[in-house]
């Protein structure tokens, strides 16, 4: 296996972000799939290097290991910080750290219901920790991807989610309308035969020959197909940005750079412990050299008398490690400021919690993941739609029966930030006649807000009045009126008699 000896520009050659594959096809059939995959198949080889580049130097395989000198090579120190790990690790928890759920977007009670179920049946299906795998790749590679396979008939979850790797997936998009066409997965079957399995919206496609990479034409390529009702490519990818750059390439050179840095500086300091010895005006042979050392004196004579006195001194030079501290710690200000990574700057005391925040950069750093999110959001829709029919396929039309405009996938930051500021936000908003589900939605403290209000609901009508108490109350009182009117009238009447 090849090692990251190469820096990652000598790899890309200045391309850098994931190219994306497209088709002029507006349909895929089985007589087309192969010409298709062969147009587009060398996009996904190009990427392929790239992806398992930055795999593998978020891994800890960087550029530092391998470094070399020409001057004192006897001491070449090959340190690694590892930030790319952090970068990638910080991205994670930031978009996938509370597992994405769906919020209803209806007031009716059955349609909150079913999207509680299918909530529940993501959650069961353990989507948080899929997110989080799918998530690493994203960041570390610019794209990442999550399939929805159908379970056992009997199985109390219908579906499982896996992820596969961007080293074998692709996704082939139909040109003019910028839509998924095809997933394209290169796998081996149990003989170590590789072969091609693809979908389509409506197919599934097997492409498998001996010589079938790469494809080159149809010539003796067997396919074969059968439909499937996922009713989408059950294969969604999750682009980390429109360009689909990873999260580590944006800042790679600064980051081989601080490794750079640090393993000079560790090379300085073995240099000055180690330091040359200098001889003036003296022979020392290697035998006598090393009697000295282990006694730990030295005792020279002059060869030529006085006038050529001999000197013996220590050659040392060590680098200013305060100037070199400085010129690293710039070098990851500026990476840091570049991902919108909020700095571990201490509070020094008096300032509040938002000003903290936006000093060391967390509000522009949440700014910053909303941008992401729309991606995220884009496929969580689709592969819900997949997660719909294979509930729809398993247990029955009416187990959980939405459609994408019932409900929203909801991705929540750090929820429990400010929570008094959010506490005294909703309460501000029921009282001032907003509905409970909607506050609860707005101030953006729960993962699953239709849960939390429908399982409120008991307690927030005691303690809030719904529109139809007061028309009820209110339509008691003008009968109360209307019977006291009727009766003084009575009363009336009876006296004038």
């Amino acid at each position: 296996m090849q090692n990251n000896r190469l820096f990652f520009q000598d790899i890309v050659n200045g391309q850098y972000g994931r190219k994306i594959a497209y088709t002029d096809v507006e349909e895929i059939t089985e007589t087309n799939v192969v010409k298709v995959v062969g147009d587009c198949i060398g996009v996904f080889n190009s990427n392929k290097s790239a992806i398992k580049y930055l795999w593998k130097y978020k891994n800890g395989d960087q550029p530092a290991l391998y470094r070399t000198k020409t001057i004192r090579d006897d001491i070449t120190n090959h340190v690694v910080e590892n930030h790319a790990f952090e970068v990638v690790r910080f991205k994670m928890a930031q978009t996938f750290g509370e597992p994405i759920a769906y919020n209803s977007l209806s007031d009716d009670d059955a349609i909150n219901k079913a999207v509680d179920r299918l909530n529940r049946y993501i959650s069961a299906a353990h989507k948080g920790v899929r997110d989080l795998s799918m998530g690493e790749w994203q960041s570390a590679t610019g794209t990442g991807f999550e399939a929805v396979q159908l379970a056992g008939k009997n199985a109390e979850v219908p579906f499982r989610l896996v992820v596969p790797t961007p080293l074998d997936t692709f996704i082939i998009y139909q040109r003019s309308t910028q839509e998924p066409i095809l997933s394209v997965q290169e796998l081996k079957d149990e003989n170590g035969e590789r072969y091609l399995q693809c979908f389509s919206k409506t197919t599934e496609y097997r492409i498998q020959n001996s010589t079938l990479l790469p494809l080159t034409n149809g010539n003796g390529v067997e396919v074969y197909s059968r439909l499937h009702t996922f009713g989408e490519i059950p294969i969604v990818e999750y682009p980390n940005n429109q360009c689909r750059i990873s999260d580590i390439e944006l800042v790679i050179t600064l980051l081989d750079s601080i490794n750079n840095m640090q393993s000079n500086r560790m090379d300085s300091i073995e240099q000055f412990v180690q330091s040359w010895i200098k001889f003036i005006n003296c022979d020392i042979d290697e035998e006598q050299f090393e009697k000295m050392k282990m006694s730990g004196a030295l005792v020279v004579k002059s060869n030529n008398g006085a006038d050529n006195r001999a000197d013996v001194d220590i050659m040392t030079q060590e680098l200013n490690q305060t100037e070199s501290q400085v010129a690293k710690d710039d070098l990851w200000d500026n990476a840091l400021s570049i991902l919108a990574i909020p700095n571990k700057e201490g509070n020094t005391g008096g300032d509040t919690a938002g000003a903290v925040q936006l000093r060391n950069g967390w509000d522009f750093s949440k700014q910053a993941a909303r941008i992401k999110d729309a991606y995220v959001i884009e496929a969580e829709y689709r592969l819900s739609t997949c997660i719909r029919n294979a509930i729809r396929i398993r247990k029955g039309e009416n187990d959980v029966k939405l459609s994408v405009l019932d409900y929203e996938p909801v991705i929540n930051h750090s929820p429990t930030d400010n929570m008094l500021v959010k506490v005294e936000s909703f309460k501000m908003l029921v009282e001032a006649g907003i509905h409970p589900l909607v506050s609860i939605r707005t101030v953006g403290l729960w993962n699953d807000s239709d849960k939390v209000y429908l399982l409120s609901k008991p307690y927030l009508d005691v303690l809030y009045k719904k529109i139809d108490d007061v028309i009820d109350q209110q339509g008691l009182q003008d009968q109360v009126e209307k019977a006291n009117q009727l009766l003084g009238n009575a009363n009336g009447t009876t006296e004038t008699r």
